[in-house]
């Protein structure tokens, strides 16, 4: 696994090696089977915060934060933290103690 940490635009390669059958039984599921394992590790990475999202952004190659939404929705990922709940369900308290309706 050959990195290159001089310059900003180094990669690393990794390999996976897998038995024919089950290569194949996922190419059948997934055409591009090297984009759909760095898709996932991506995802993992992303899901327990070793990645940000502009370095998801960056991994994947997309060009907008809006794609990495979208990427990130697509696959039931979403940036809700306990305290962000918390919140949304003190604003209701409060907007319902005025009379808000909905």
């Amino acid at each position: 696994m050959p990195c290159d940490n001089g310059a900003k635009d180094a990669v690393m390669r990794i390999t996976l090696e897998l038995p024919e059958d089950i290569a194949q039984g996922l190419e059948s599921r997934w055409k591009d089977l090297p984009r759909a394992a760095l898709e996932s590790l991506a995802l993992e990475a992303y899901r327990s915060r070793a990645l940000t999202a502009a370095q998801l952004r960056r991994l994947l190659g997309f060009e907008t934060r809006m794609q990495v939404d979208a990427f990130l929705k697509e696959h039931e990922v979403y940036d809700f933290t306990a305290a962000d709940f918390d919140q949304d369900r003190e604003t209701l308290r409060q907007l319902r103690a005025g009379g808000t309706q909905f």
